[in-house]
């Protein structure tokens, strides 16, 4: 089932006297989250417009949402998880969001099930997938040499099978 709210960033503390907030980011570039104009909770039915955003550090924004003026009203909302409505959010041909490949099948070239993806590693030079059968993890290349084809309405991910990655020894 996708999800149409991603989980984006974490509220961690109040950052100054205005109102404003350290939001520990989630998503693979912080410029994606000081973009947003609007995050959510969960399941959408909060709101939360941000006035005002920029890059505090490499992994942390500072956030000045709208209704949120005083260090106070900042405190209250400290540890809250924000979400983004995927649609908010344009990502390039050929990628995905990792909570819609987590859990979906690996199959051979020539259909052999290879297990389900059940972690995205990013590793600086590509992503690579750890795929779980029988209790037992592999870990593919996230390359277009092994990742042949990835339908995640399906839920199905063809892969190479490279000679010996999936061997159980």
């Amino acid at each position: 089932m996708i999800n149409n709210y991603l989980e984006i960033a974490k509220i961690v503390s109040v950052h100054g006297i205005r109102g404003e907030v350290n939001a520990q980011a989630w998503c693979d570039s912080l410029a994606v989250l000081c973009k947003l104009k609007k995050l959510y909770n969960k399941d959408g039915s909060i709101i939360y417009e941000i006035e005002k955003s920029r890059p505090k550090s490499d992994s942390m924004a500072i956030l000045k949402l709208k209704g949120t003026d005083t260090p106070e009203a900042a405190q209250r909302i400290r540890n809250k998880v924000l979400y983004a409505d995927r649609n908010d959010i344009k990502l390039p041909k050929g990628t995905y969001f990792i909570a819609d490949l987590i859990g979906i099948e690996c199959v051979s070239e020539d259909g052999e099930a290879l297990g389900k993806i059940t972690d995205v590693l990013e590793t600086g030079a590509n992503d690579v997938y750890e795929i779980t059968r029988d209790g037992k993890k592999f870990y593919i290349p996230a390359v277009p040499s092994v990742v042949l084809e990835t339908d995640i309405e399906a839920g199905k991910m063809t892969v190479y099978k490279m000679e010996g990655l999936f061997d159980a020894d």
